[in-house]
């Protein structure tokens, strides 16, 4: 698949914004614990990566019916469901100066992940947490995702590298009160008003 960039600009796949605050104090925290303890980007990025998929849990998997949307608050309450946990990873990894997207597919709801740029290519990334049946891991060398779509099922992967969440993904999250709350609004298409 080929993965698109909505913005040309790869400085755009770096900024801060209300989601990915990775100029918040906790996440430059954490971004420097993970980081003292590597050699490179490329350990720090799986590092960031391993961290969010096993240390924050996947809301649905541990219980938890608090739904968290902005990074600093996925790192301080340690849940989020998987748009959360890829806003975490993308400000953890935009912390060091590592292009990161934010991407998705469509497995009857939109299921969200991230993607990085390392060797001039995008790579990626699902740190939504492991569990019986889903095993995903860090790598450049071909997908670990978490889940393959199935097209039978009218399932697939969307090719668009966005800068910023998607608008309708963080409506759904902003307006859940809690996990059962967001749970049937979770968005069914990325499609918006504008069409995209």
């Amino acid at each position: 698949m080929q993965l698109i960039q909505e913005n040309p600009d790869l400085s755009a796949y770096l900024a801060a914004d209300e989601a990915i605050d990775h100029d918040h104090p906790l996440v430059r925290r954490t971004a420097g614990r993970l980081a003292a303890d590597v050699a490179d980007s490329y350990e720090y990025a799986r590092a960031a990566f391993e961290f969010v998929r096993d240390v924050i849990a996947h809301s649905q998997d541990s219980g938890d019916l608090r739904v968290t949307w902005r990074a600093s608050d996925v790192l301080e309450h340690r849940t989020g469901v998987c748009y959360a946990k890829a806003h975490a990873l993308a400000a953890l990894l935009r912390a060091e100066d590592i292009p990161t997207a934010l991407c998705y597919q469509n497995l009857g709801v939109v299921h969200g992940l991230v993607a990085v740029r390392f060797h001039g290519a995008w790579h990626r990334q699902d740190p939504r947490g492991n569990k019986p049946g889903v095993d995903a891991q860090f790598s450049l060398d071909g997908e670990r995702l978490a889940f393959t779509p199935d097209p039978a099922s009218n399932e697939m992967d969307h090719p668009v590298l966005y800068a910023a969440p998607h608008p309708v993904v963080l409506s759904a999250l902003r307006a859940a009160s809690d996990r059962p709350h967001l749970w049937p609004t979770l968005p069914t298409a990325l499609r918006t008003q504008g069409g995209s």
